[in-house]
């Protein structure tokens, strides 16, 4: 959270993205904002893996029917990606006026792509017991930003989005929950650790099928800005949502920044914004790869606590024109080295014969 002194009331309001879809299975009341994706292949609505939830069950795949179907608490599928996180609508209690937002994300102001998203991982996250969690990264992570060629990476029109929010509104209670996600699921426990290795092998066999797809538009229905069906002959459809709360939708912005995206004009545009990366603990702006939305692998006691050494290997894989001079550099030093201390060392036994050979043969080397 930006300024958590001046947010004085908690609130649900966000910008983000619906992948909500109505499904035979789920709450009748659900609505279908999406097509592209199934999320009941990650599912387990048979508990096959999964011992126990909490009451609000599955929250995403159509939602929970309630009884007597399922036990738990009905409710309709409100499976969401959350973008920028507003809070409430009430500037006194550290959010922004409804009136305010829709007036930029109207505006042009915030250049909309046309978002074609691609589900990357199902993981737990560290609660205990944990959510489950869709993930939506970009991948890869980190870019080259002098490669004006390149393909755009995977999920790019979420941090673009998100980047542009974050430079526009300024505001106590602004805050983004973590790397994109959708939760599907609190408190999961599972039946045992085989059982959890199986359900968790059963997601990824389902994100290897959704990968072999590649990027899908979401929303691909014309929609008015109070989100109901319209008529157009725009194809490109899929935008952003204005949630109250994950439940209810209540507006829809489509996109105004339109593909291709491989023209120099629209590329640069793309890579300027993507350059930097919002990082939540600093509450600062770091270079793309050192924020607080690029994952972070478990880090070694030998690298330290602060992870230096895995985000320099990260940082490795991007194009840096005088790494492997660095490196040669390097190299040619370590051996002048070894070589100083063979010497060094024959001298010390006693070996005058070998030192002058050695000398001899640098000189000629140097010639």
């Amino acid at each position: 959270m930006l300024d958590p002194s001046k947010s004085k009331v908690d609130g649900l309001a966000f910008l983000g993205l619906s992948l909500a879809r109505r499904s035979e299975v789920g709450h009748p009341e659900s609505e279908t904002h999406q097509e592209a994706f199934d999320l009941n292949q990650v599912l387990d609505r048979d508990y096959e893996f999964i011992f126990s939830t909490n009451d609000d069950g599955w929250l995403v795949g159509g939602g929970e029917p309630g009884p007597p179907k399922t036990y738990k608490i009905a409710a309709k599928d409100s499976a969401h990606v959350e973008i920028m996180r507003i809070g409430t609508y009430v500037k006194e209690w550290g959010g922004v006026p409804e009136e305010d937002i829709i007036k930029v994300m109207t505006s042009g102001e915030i250049l909309i792509p046309q978002i074609e998203a691609l589900p990357t991982a199902v993981i737990p996250n560290p609660d205990k017991p944990p959510e489950l969690e869709i993930r939506f990264d970009m991948e890869p992570e980190i870019l080259d930003f002098d490669d004006m060629e390149s393909p755009l990476p995977i999920n790019w029109q979420l941090r673009f989005l998100h980047n542009q929010l974050f430079k526009t509104f300024i505001f106590p209670s602004r805050f983004c929950p973590g790397a994109f996600h959708s939760t599907i699921l609190r408190k999961a426990e599972f039946r045992s650790k085989e059982h959890e290795q199986k359900y968790f092998a059963k997601c990824d066999e389902a994100i290897q099928g959704w990968r072999m797809e590649g990027p899908l538009p979401l929303n691909t229905v014309p929609r008015s800005l109070e989100g109901k069906p319209i008529e157009s002959s725009e194809t490109n459809q899929s935008g952003i949502w204005l949630f109250v709360d994950r439940e209810n939708p209540t507006h829809f912005f489509a996109p105004n920044f339109l593909p291709p995206y491989d023209t120099p004009e629209k590329r640069k545009i793309i890579l300027d914004v993507l350059r930097e990366e919002w990082d939540e603990k600093t509450l600062s702006w770091k270079p793309c790869g050192l924020g607080s939305m690029t994952k972070k692998k478990e880090v070694t006691p030998e690298e330290g606590e602060d992870g230096v050494s895995a985000i320099l290997k990260r940082m490795e894989e991007s194009t840096d024109p005088l790494r492997k001079q660095l490196e040669m550099a390097i190299g040619n030093a370590a051996q002048e080295a070894m070589w100083h201390v063979k010497v060094g060392a024959d001298v010390l036994c006693g070996d005058g014969n070998i030192f002058r050979q050695a000398m001899k043969k640098g000189a000629q080397e140097s010639e």
